[in-house]
């Protein structure tokens, strides 16, 4: 299995806006363990387009903070499930959600957007 998480390397944390995240932690898990994680770029996409781009990588579960409800049907769309509203130390929310303690929250979205964004 792959996971991913949002990554801002300055702070060691989950990036809180999907569509600007410029890094990914991914993580490679076999018998419920990590067993070795990177950090990459995002392959120079934004928004809709980083959906398909973790989806191409065989990316599974996606750690997150907040996100639209454009990246919330693309992710759907590709595959990915989701676990929003995450904060904190992306190594931590893996460890957590393969413990089955990471709790999602599905109401963390990013409002700021008009209804016609694209």
């Amino acid at each position: 299995m792959i996971i991913a998480a949002t990554y801002d390397s300055l702070s060691n944390s989950i990036f809180q806006h999907f569509g600007k995240t410029q890094s990914f932690k991914i993580y490679q898990i076999e018998d419920g363990k990590i067993v070795s994680s990177k950090v990459i770029g995002n392959g120079g996409f934004g928004h809709h387009d980083l959906a398909t781009y973790l989806r191409d990588l065989n990316v599974e579960v996606l750690i997150l903070g907040n996100r639209g409800q454009g990246a919330i049907d693309a992710l759907n769309n590709a595959g990915i499930r989701q676990l929003a509203g995450i904060t904190g130390n992306p190594d931590a929310a893996v460890e957590a959600f393969l413990a089955g303690t990471l709790k999602d929250n599905p109401d963390a979205k990013c409002n700021h957007h008009g209804e016609h964004h694209h």
